[in-house]
């Protein structure tokens, strides 16, 4: 597949040598421009471009860029995509300022969609880039690290677990986009190396009216390295 990746950091960057690695003809962008990406190019395999480059791939846009990076974006460009667009970013206050929407109850990649003007799948957000980037197993391996995928366009999940399944993890269905505050920071899903059934357990175990407080505590652990 033609994919793009608009963010170049840990899991933008790690996400490109996977990729490319399975014969994936990956783009990679960011907003300092494809002057600034030659060591990733070279250690990943990866084409530098420009945002405008990635974001017209045609099957697949990876944006993993902070929220406040969204609205810089090709939009316009985003919007009139058919490629499958998939969020992998995460909202933290500490960084990236109040957020309206937010606080008033949009999930993190409904926000993302509405900005974009067009439909997204929340996937590569759950897990540590670390373990992203060193813990794939093969196919059927005990403790495979599983990672949530959720969305409204069932064809696109399907699609984006069997890319997380080729690169090494499993994946599970994490419902709808509107449920996907069930992987968002602080959750009992978020970033803990858990297997299919185990995360299934804990998307189940996120308690709704604790959401306010998921993201306080998780705000609170990642502000000392802001």
């Amino acid at each position: 597949m033609e994919i793009g990746i608009i963010g170049s950091g840990m899991v933008g960057s790690t996400l490109a040598g996977h990729l490319t690695a399975l014969g994936h003809k990956v783009k990679i962008a960011n907003s300092r421009g494809p002057e600034s990406l030659g060591e990733i190019a070279d250690k990943t395999g990866a084409t530098a471009v420009t945002v405008e480059q990635a974001a017209g791939v045609k099957d697949i846009i990876i944006v993993a860029v902070p929220p406040t990076a969204l609205e810089k974006l090709p939009v316009a460009i985003l919007a009139a995509t058919k490629a499958i667009i998939v969020d992998a970013g995460n909202y933290y206050p500490s960084r990236d300022g109040e957020n309206i929407d937010l606080e008033r109850g949009l999930t993190d990649s409904e926000w993302t969609a509405k900005v974009l003007g067009h439909a997204v799948i929340k996937a590569f957000n759950n897990i540590l880039s670390t373990s992203l980037a060193s813990k794939s197993k093969p196919e059927g391996s005990p403790e495979r690290i599983a990672i949530s995928v959720a969305g409204d366009q069932e064809e696109h999940k399907q699609t984006v677990q069997a890319l997380i399944n080729e690169i090494g993890f499993d994946a599970i269905d994490g419902g709808l986009l509107s449920k996907s505050w069930r992987q968002q920071p602080g959750t009992p899903a978020y970033c803990q190396d858990l297997d299919k059934e185990s995360l299934a357990a804990a998307l189940q175990e996120a308690d709704e009216s604790k959401r306010a407080q998921y993201l306080e505590m998780a705000d609170e652990a990642i502000r000392p390295f802001l």
